[in-house]
This record gives C-alpha cells, sequence and structure tokens, in this order.
C-alpha cells in the first residue's frame, strides 16, 4: 500500500483565466457541465450537499442535480430525513462538484427553500415506478432491523398499487439551493490552482480570483 503522505497527483489539462469565464455563473456551470457529460461511466449530476444543525454540526452525503436555472440548484429528497430536518432549522448548504477527469471543481454556497408541491409530483411521476415505491418504502435515516424488513414493505407497497397511480407521499419533494456565491476551480501544477467565485450583489455579480 502506497503512503498516503506520498500520494499526488500533477494537474495539467488546462488553467483558467478571468477571459475563459462567463458574465453568468449558471451558464459558466452549464458550459463545464456540458464537457464534463461526454465522459462515459460517470455520473455528472452527482454532487456534495453539506448541511448543519441548528447548533452548528455538519453532515454531508452524495445526492443527485435534477434541475439548474438562474434560480438554483434542485434535488428531491425525504422532507423527515437528516438533511430534511437540518434544512427545516439551518436553511443553508453549500454543494461540491468534483470532476476529475477535467480536474474540476465547483463549489456552490446558498439558501435553501422546498419548491412547490406540484412541481415536486410532477417529478415524482416521471420517476420509475420501482423508485416510486422505494420512497415509500424507505422512511429515510430511520434504523432497520434488517434488509429484510425492508424488501418485505417494498413487496406490500408494490403488491398494494399494483395497477393503480402511486401518489407522492406529503413527506417527500424537492429543494433548491437558491446561488449566492459559486466558485470554479481548476486544477494546475505544484499546486498553482486557478480559484474564481462569483458572489451575488443585488441583481449583479463581481467575479474575484482566489488565491489557491
Amino acid at each position: 500500500m502506497v503512503s498516503l503522505e506520498e500520494m499526488r497527483k500533477q494537474y495539467d489539462i488546462s488553467g483558467l483565466d478571468r477571459t475563459d469565464l462567463l458574465e453568468s455563473p449558471t451558464e459558466m456551470f452549464r458550459n463545464w457541465f456540458e464537457k464534463i457529460e461526454e465522459y462515459e461511466n460517470l455520473e455528472p449530476n452527482a454532487m456534495t450537499l453539506a448541511t448543519a444543525s441548528n447548533s452548528g454540526k455538519p453532515t454531508s452525503r452524495v445526492i443527485l442535480l435534477k434541475e439548474f436555472d438562474e434560480k438554483g440548484f434542485v434535488f428531491y429528497t425525504n422532507y423527515e430525513s437528516t438533511k430534511g430536518i437540518q434544512i427545516e432549522s439551518n436553511p443553508y448548504g453549500s454543494l461540491t462538484f468534483n470532476w476529475h477527469p477535467l480536474e474540476r471543481q465547483i463549489r456552490i454556497r446558498g439558501k435553501i427553500r422546498k419548491i412547490s408541491p406540484d412541481k415536486s409530483k410532477k417529478y415524482f411521476a416521471s420517476r420509475p415506478r420501482l423508485s416510486q415505491i422505494s420512497v415509500l418504502a424507505s422512511k429515510q435515516s430511520s434504523a432497520l432491523e434488517s434488509r429484510t424488513e425492508l424488501e418485505k414493505l417494498f413487496k406490500k407497497i408494490e403488491k398494494k398499487y399494483e395497477g393503480k397511480e402511486i401518489p407522492m407521499p406529503e413527506s417527500w419533494g424537492g429543494y433548491r439551493l437558491e446561488h449566492k456565491e459559486i466558485e470554479f476551480w481548476q486544477g494546475r501544477r505544484d499546486r498553482m490552482h486557478d480559484r474564481f467565485v462569483y458572489t451575488r450583489h443585488g441583481t449583479t455579480w463581481q467575479i474575484e480570483r482566489l488565491a489557491p
């Protein structure tokens, strides 16, 4: 096993200059996202969501981005999960995308709000049927005696709604992280990385280069 202290990689794919940036951070994100989509065997919409309790204790987990625009970045989850409980008491969080093939990272910070129930229901209806059943079967983050317990409940719900539309539970739906700050990071050799941060000021965005 290689010593962790000796593990390091030189980043030399490309650099990032102020002239490379678009004025809208959302469009800049879209530009980078479209490039990472070209790589196979990768989930480009996988992102780390960090939230914290009201007392400041942090939790992070990898989830999937389902939509983004100038309003923010949308994801779906159980409102009664750990993340849902933390968002309810402390509605601020951050998202991190780490795209190794392009040696890029994006960090996004802002306030998190629930989206409309109608929008959540529309997305829920678009999910595969078995994924809909799993939402009803799983009381996310709660303790289970065994996997068998979960699988029995899944089969019970599957049988209950056989030939019927599966309703979206009230404890499930979408959130939007309304971005106030987005940082674009491009790896460079010898840890001399390029970092630019967009910060919202009213209706405009200020762009600054940050030290690596």
